[in-house]
């Protein structure tokens, strides 16, 4: 499968395609709007179990085989470990800590990681058009998430400078999200070995309930009230986490992620706190700024230009090529 647009693709691919990510978007608003109702391992508990169970009886209905031996349960789990109770433990528990727009920053910068570990273990390349958009990727949710005042300082101040401190790492929950981030790069290199063992969307389930259920457990443990103060709208927002923000997300997602090109599909999780900005502001009356207006053109173009690095990279050459021959001439 080629994750690479062009003219052929139909809509419905183009569709399919940006699904998880506007899903994940708008579920991450979801989540924030249910938080202060819940707990976080419950949320991600309830987030992953139940999601789970609905991949295995879609896999079911759809008579997917389900995983044989040793190697699929081995690659299974770990998948588990880390895109499961990993991913959604350190993100759950860093939303409590950070605001939605930077901790979506940090979360959706794992492109870079899924890139170099592509790259790394199988072979894919990431080129210079890639490499300049991941590059705008990362400066455009940069601009979407991180404080406006950085960058008002940097183009219009003399001076301009960042101490560590003010990021405050270890208390505000960004060092939450900068795990789950890289829980969740090594996780979407993971499907690969996944694949070869058992079908994906059955191992999808599987991993959601085996990584669920760690966090069920930690919940008991650490936490009190999980679900005692949730309204039915919080419940609604559940839900719709759970059913379309991890089960048909997912699913989707850990398809194309078995199949696809690893680079260019990861690209498009820049999209993520795109679709989440938007809708942050249509229900949370979140606003954005100029600056953040500016972050979203620039991921938008980052997309294009990693998805498009392959045509592009052909087209550079054949224009050098023809002008080597006219230079002869």
């Amino acid at each position: 499968m080629n994750l690479t647009f062009n003219r052929s693709r139909s809509l419905n691919s183009y569709l399919l395609l940006i699904a998880p990510f506007f899903l994940w978007g708008t579920a991450m608003v979801a989540m924030k709007g249910v938080l202060p109702q819940t707990t976080p391992f419950f949320m991600a508990g309830i987030r992953l179990v139940p999601a789970g169970i609905l991949v295995l009886l879609v896999a079911w209905w759809l008579k997917r085989p389900q995983p044989q031996g040793i190697k699929a349960w081995f690659w299974i789990s770990i998948f588990a470990l880390l895109d499961g109770a990993m991913f959604q433990g350190f993100l759950a528990a860093g939303l409590t800590r950070t605001g939605a727009g930077l901790g979506s920053v940090i979360i959706d910068s794992q492109p870079l990681a899924v890139a170099l570990l592509s790259c790394w273990l199988f072979g894919e390349i990431i080129g210079f058009y890639g490499g300049i958009g991941l590059g705008l990727g990362v400066f455009g949710i940069s601009l979407i998430g991180l404080p406006q005042e950085w960058f008002d300082s940097l183009f219009y101040a003399q001076s301009f400078s960042i101490t560590f401190n003010s990021l405050d790492l270890l208390n505000s929950g960004e060092l939450c999200m900068l795990l789950a981030s890289l829980a969740m790069a090594v996780g979407t290199v993971c499907i690969r070995y996944v694949s070869r063992y058992a079908d994906p969307v059955v191992a999808t389930g599987w991993h959601m309930i085996l990584g669920g259920i760690p966090l069920f457990f930690i919940s008991g443990i650490w936490e009190s009230n999980q679900w005692t103060a949730i309204n039915l709208q919080g419940w609604l927002s559940l839900g719709y986490s759970t059913i379309f923000g991890s089960a048909i997300a997912y699913g989707i997602f850990f398809h194309l992620a078995s199949k696809g090109n690893l680079t260019s599909l990861s690209s498009l999780t820049f999209l993520t706190p795109v679709f989440a900005l938007s809708f942050g502001n249509l229900f949370l009356n979140e606003v954005l700024t100029s600056w953040q207006w500016v972050g979203v053109s620039l991921t938008l173009v980052s997309i294009y230009l990693i998805n498009q690095r392959e045509v592009m990279g052909k087209q550079l050459h054949y224009l050098r090529v023809k002008s080597l021959l006219f230079s002869k001439d």
